[in-house]
């Protein structure tokens, strides 16, 4: 199946879309980078995706003191709460939009986030339950403020995949491991690959990102 890519502005958000050219509705994969991203960043985790589904990377909110941008004004060295990410989450959500993106079906919504982009997904599917069905969360974070969320199980059912490297310098691999726990108690089914790498996926924890979204 082949692909079309474009990039386009919807309420001042640039967003890199690829869409199939074949005919239908078809699944949404919200991409969310990290930290000094912008919308071409998580093109590197398209071919890992389905080919039938639609593929959205918006750029941050945010410019950041080193260049490209994030989902929260910066806070330096303190750890973002979830309600930091309330105007990405909000902007996000407006986006997700039938009359924008006609091919696609966003009944069949996942999310894949690396770094703060999964923090954001992480709040993103605790505030909205309902509008998600998976996330894969990739050398992130859960956002601090998420356990009182956790305890009412808005996630119960819900499947969630994580990686992250245990050399990691910039978040901490037992930041991964809480985040684990925390989902679990949020009610989700939680998939987890860890392996010996700094902040990126390693061979085999790409291999299980792809298992994940075959799975689906």
């Amino acid at each position: 199946m082949e692909n079309h890519q474009r990039t386009v502005t919807i309420n001042d958000l640039v967003i890199r879309l690829r869409e199939p050219n074949q005919a239908g509705s078809h699944p949404v994969i919200l991409l969310l980078h990290g930290w000094t991203g912008d919308e071409s960043a998580m093109w590197v985790f398209a071919s890992r995706l389905p080919k039938d589904a639609m593929l959205l990377a918006p750029r941050g909110l945010y410019e950041t003191p080193l260049g490209g941008y994030g989902w929260h004004p910066h806070n330096r060295g303190i750890w973002p709460w979830v309600d930091d990410f309330l105007p990405a989450i909000e902007t996000l959500k407006d986006l997700l939009n039938h009359d924008y993106f006609p091919a696609g079906d966003f009944t069949r919504l996942s999310m894949v986030g690396f770094s703060q982009g999964a923090a954001l997904s992480y709040a993103f599917i605790m505030r909205y339950p309902y509008l998600v069905k998976s996330v894969a969360g990739l050398s992130g974070f859960l956002p601090d403020g998420s356990e009182a969320l956790a305890r009412n199980k808005p996630l119960k059912d819900k499947a969630v995949f994580l990686a992250h490297g245990t050399e990691d310098e910039l978040v901490p691999v037992s930041k991964a491991r809480y985040a684990v726990e925390i989902l679990n108690l949020a009610g989700a089914k939680v998939s987890y690959c860890e392996d010996e790498v700094g902040h990126r996926l390693s061979a085999s924890c790409f291999k299980g990102l792809q298992t994940f979204f075959s799975n689906e």
